[in-house]
């Protein structure tokens, strides 16, 4: 099976965002990711709607929205409407994440979850019925390039098989690059989101088939 990527726009050139989604997307990646930080929840600031409705605007791709935000619910509307495909809300910061994940379905857009390293996975399985896409972050998140955290690796295998009999995507971010993909791969997930270790590579073509191993 060939390995799904989904390149994190926040390790691109903002500066030329057409061109570096167009080079992704001649590799043949079916989907991006987007960060969005408001400088609450994690120690960092990105990006909105506006600027998602641009990039929406630049491709056809499935942009996958990971909302790293306080307040959410107060703003699923908004990234709806600005083109995300699936929204993601964090376990950490949700109020009432079941009532969020329904809101996002009835946005019309697939609902997912992403929680912390330090975070049991077992706290998801209340929610299975609700989610098209959980996130396994594997840093705690808020900036791109940071290493790998290996204890990750037994929440991926665990939530592989107990959602075995559900059609959810299973994704993992951070610390993904040439060393750690192999490993994560290896414990049957969906998709890896690779930033810095694709965008920063001098020769980003070469750089994304040696991830995909091919």
């Amino acid at each position: 099976m060939k390995r799904n990527i989904s390149p994190s726009l926040l390790s691109a050139n903002f500066t030329n965002l057409t061109k570096d989604i167009k080079t992704v997307e001649d590799l043949g990646v079916s989907r991006l990711h987007l960060d969005v930080m408001d400088g609450h929840f994690v120690p960092n600031l990105t990006f909105g709607p506006f600027i998602i409705s641009q990039i929406r605007e630049t491709t056809k791709l499935h942009l996958e929205t990971h909302l790293m935000i306080a307040n959410a619910e107060k703003y699923l509307e908004d990234y709806a409407k600005a083109g995300s495909d699936t929204i993601i809300v964090h376990y950490e910061v949700s109020k009432n994440i079941k009532s969020d994940l329904r809101t996002i379905r009835k946005l019309g857009k697939k609902a997912g979850i992403a929680f912390n390293p330090d975070t049991d996975y077992k706290l998801i399985r209340p929610f299975f019925d609700d989610l098209d896409y959980i996130l396994i972050m594997s840093v705690f998140p808020g900036f791109g390039g940071q290493k790998f955290i290996k204890s990750t690796l037994e929440s991926m295998e665990k939530l592989v098989h107990e959602t075995k009999n559900h059609k959810i995507t299973l994704a993992v971010d951070g610390g993904v690059n040439l060393d750690t993909i192999d490993k994560i791969y290896e414990t049957g997930i969906d998709v890896t989101i690779v930033g810095s270790a694709l965008y920063g590579a001098n020769d980003v073509k070469k750089r994304y088939f040696d991830l995909i191993n091919e």
